[in-house]
């Protein structure tokens, strides 16, 4: 292995562990597959310690990989939340999944392709990059073959799926005729230069903006998400929620960044369009749902949506705008996610998700449901939560940055007091009204130590975040150098 390709070592580590858990799973006696999640585990660990052996490395990889402290940022982060969603699984995947190792080795790739997403800085390597994520939750949603729902979601995700990717192949294809380089830093010089065709490389933008529009769930380009989050295996949503979505914006970000920043202004009113109607649909349709996994995703997309005013207000210097949207999806990456331990540890004990399910669980599970109020006041952006810390450092830096989006902010600024209404709707259900049954939500420890360590995390980045954001803002100062 030469010196260029040693800056993948830790994908190449993920990669082998992958197919050594297929592997070991054809195997291994089936008294003995309750270890495959730890060999997961390790192999997450792993990758992670030799993306820490690169730390202060500046270096690219035939102008398709670009190592530096943003992709860095994301390099670390994926391989926890891989750990986060593995732990996740623990239980559930023994309770109602067959075929573990097929199950975590997918868990890996997925992360892999994550990792990959955030140091690409070409575009058919971004695509290729996020295909092999999404091939991996169209698997993943569909998991679970004997739940009626969880193929419905399969099905679903992959037929529209497979529709965005060819929209944003065009787009990308389209590109490429217009400035005749698939590097981002090619096209940021084409354009400088006013050697792009402009026409075509307009349509192709709109294609390209469409194509991660869908997989990041904005409206109108979200009718997938709340059927899949429903249907797919409760851990699933969790990763699909979270580390989909952080990866997509990451690339987006850097692709932006790097590539589309000359045309910057061009491009404000449309991704203001779909951040206001993405908040708008987002908010409103949740105070109508039933099911708290519907709830989440139509938060997710109105969560979509701040990130999204974020990058209407991206332009050349707009470093602060880049470190609050970093910092806006860490905090909500932490948030879901402990929101998603409270409600896999309640379906692992009853199967059920229905909102009216958590009638009393405060009696009968405590813990969960501090977990749970803490991940919900989180993400209506109460104070001592990262949600109000995250949405105050976005809105001020967008409205810093673009005062003409002032009143985008204080759209988003109230629709987050509106969020704060079916969050409470739920948590009234938890602490007020009676519980069906006095029986005790017996919580495994491992589940019980992670929910406490992201509630955590969430208070501590709510009154503490200096650390997280002096991180942030070495990634951001790469994008703008």
């Amino acid at each position: 292995m030469n010196a260029g390709w040693g800056l993948l070592t830790p994908e190449f580590v993920l990669a082998g562990v992958a197919f050594l858990v297929w592997g070991t799973d054809l195997v291994l006696p089936q008294r003995w597959k309750g270890w495959l999640p730890y060999l997961g585990i390790l192999g997450l660990l792993a990758s992670l310690a030799t993306v820490v052996a690169q730390l202060g490395l500046n270096a690219q990889l035939g102008g398709l990989i670009q190592i530096d402290h943003f992709s860095v940022l994301f390099r670390i982060g994926f391989p926890l939340l891989g750990i986060a969603v593995c732990v996740l699984s623990l239980d559930f995947v023994r309770q109602r999944l067959e075929h573990p190792g097929e199950y975590y080795g997918l868990v890996l790739v997925a992360v892999l392709a994550m990792m990959l997403m955030s140091s690409a800085s070409e575009l058919l390597t971004a695509y290729i990059s996020l295909e092999l994520m999404s091939f991996t939750f169209y698997v993943l949603t569909s998991y679970a073959r004997e739940d009626p729902k969880s193929n419905e979601a399969g099905v679903k995700y992959i037929l529209l799926g497979a529709l965005s990717s060819a929209i944003l192949l065009f787009g990308l294809s389209l590109l490429y005729g217009a400035t005749g380089t698939t590097t981002f830093v090619g096209l940021a010089d084409s354009l400088r230069q006013g050697t792009a065709l402009v026409p075509v490389f307009g349509l192709g933008l709109v294609l390209v903006l469409g194509g991660f529009a869908f997989k990041v769930a904005v409206v109108p380009f979200h009718m997938w998400a709340p059927d899949v989050y429903e249907g797919a295996p409760t851990p699933v949503t969790a990763f699909l929620s979270v580390a989909s979505k952080a990866a997509a914006f990451a690339l987006l970000l850097r692709l932006v960044a790097t590539a589309f920043l000359p045309i910057g202004l061009d491009w404000q009113a449309v991704l203001a369009a779909l951040a206001l109607v993405s908040m708008l649909v987002g908010n409103l349709v949740a105070l109508v749902q039933r099911n708290i996994k519907r709830l989440i995703a139509y938060s997710s997309i109105g969560q979509a949506g701040y990130l999204l005013l974020g990058f209407a207000a991206l332009g050349p210097g707009a470093a602060a705008v880049s470190d609050a949207i970093l910092f806006h999806l860490i905090g909500y990456a932490a948030t879901n996610l402990a929101a998603f331990t409270g409600v896999t540890a309640v379906f692992n004990r009853t199967g059920k998700e229905e909102i009216a399910d958590y009638d009393g669980l405060a009696q009968r599970a405590p813990l969960l449901a501090l977990v749970l109020a803490v991940a919900f006041f989180s993400s209506a952006g109460l104070p001592f939560f990262a949600g109000f810390t995250t949405k105050f450092y976005l809105f001020a830096a967008v409205v810093r940055q673009s005062p003409s989006l002032l009143w985008l902010a204080g759209v988003a600024i109230v629709m987050s007091l509106v969020s704060l209404y079916y969050y409470l709707v739920v948590i009234k259900h938890m602490f007020i009204n009676a519980p069906p049954s006095p029986e005790r939500i017996k919580v495994s420890r491992t589940l019980s130590g992670a929910a406490l360590v992201l509630s955590a995390i969430i208070v501590a980045l709510g009154v503490y975040p200096s650390p997280l954001l002096q991180l942030i803002a070495k990634a951001s100062r790469v994008l703008f150098a």
